[in-house]
């Protein structure tokens, strides 16, 4: 949402978009007041059933006049762009398990069923290219199936070393040897968080979770208090990593060599950190556990004070 710098209404709203920060940057730029806001937290009346642009218009400018808007930070143009490779490399991995699921399906209906060991390894790719089919178009649809797995393969590691390349030397950088002291934060996740959230102190420890839609939704009203599943707002890129690296918690902590080499980038402060937030979040799985939570109900909590634990690392003065 933006304000013109003349008086009066603008005769067109603007509309989430792909284009958004940069018209915002252009605007800035020429000292032209610009304002972005959440599209999705505007307020609208509720038995409004009409929608013109300029009934858009006097409400965003009515919007505007009050303060009655959640402001949206405009991030920088290298900060736009890892946020591009970042999400690149997420399509990437959606694109990978798409791809595997349709090659193992494919020879499922053939009764072909691999068992030895784990899938998508190296002895599971020898098995796949020993496989040979009688019918002649069911090979070329295997063929077929087997090229897109290794293409998109080599498409995510050339993503991976480009990240590692970035983040080893970026802005982040000391962010991310931060965060990686805590367990499930590799690099690759430490600079998705990094420069998704981008700057941490907006937040507090308690807002953090609420900002990544990791808190559950309420209908109360008076005594009556009904809680629901996660409100999923926010940023969902930065949600789904902490999804992911809360599952690592749920096993026993024993500081191995893959965190203790992350440990040794990281200040004493930011260790010392990240191993009382380790300890922390497996005691809460084992709580959940005796209790007999649900797995997914569990996660998702340990994934919200696992939000707080990286934010109390990221804004660490070492």
């Amino acid at each position: 949402m933006g304000s013109r710098p003349c008086p009066g209404r603008p005769r067109r709203s603007t509309r989430p978009g792909p284009t958004g920060y940069g018209l915002a940057r252009t605007l800035l730029s020429h000292d032209i007041r610009t304002v972005v806001a959440a599209p999705s937290k505007l307020q609208r009346p509720s038995g409004s059933r009409v929608k013109t642009d300029a009934i858009d218009a006097e409400h965003l400018a009515t919007l505007l006049r009050l303060d009655a808007f959640t402001p949206v930070t405009v991030p920088d143009e290298l900060t736009e762009a890892a946020r591009d490779l970042v999400r690149a490399r997420d399509d990437c991995r959606s694109d990978l398990m798409r791809a595997r699921h349709r090659l193992s399906k494919l020879l499922l209906r053939h009764g072909i069923v691999y068992s030895g060991g784990q899938a998508w390894v190296r002895a599971h790719d020898v098995w796949l290219k020993r496989q040979r089919f009688d019918s002649p178009l069911v090979q070329a649809a295997f063929d077929e199936a087997y090229d897109s797995v290794i293409t998109i393969t080599a498409r995510r590691d050339r993503l991976d070393d480009r990240i590692e390349t970035m983040a080893a030397d970026s802005p982040w950088t000391d962010t991310i040897h931060r965060l990686g002291c805590l367990r499930g934060i590799s690099t690759l996740t430490g600079f998705g968080l990094a420069v998704e959230i981008g700057d941490w102190t907006r937040f507090s420890g308690n807002s953090i979770g609420s900002y990544l839609g990791l808190v559950p939704s309420e209908n109360s009203s008076g005594q009556s208090r009904s809680l629901g599943p996660i409100t999923k707002t926010g940023n969902g890129h930065a949600r789904r990593l902490l999804v992911e690296a809360a599952w690592h918690h749920q096993h026993r902590y024993v500081p191995g060599k893959t965190i203790r080499d992350r440990w040794d980038l990281a200040s004493p402060a930011a260790r010392a950190r990240g191993d009382l937030g380790n300890r922390r979040l497996n005691h809460r799985w084992n709580q959940f556990k005796a209790r007999k939570k649900a797995n997914n109900v569990a996660n998702a909590a340990i994934a919200r004070e696992l939000a707080g634990w990286c934010w109390s690392l990221a804004v660490l003065d070492d």
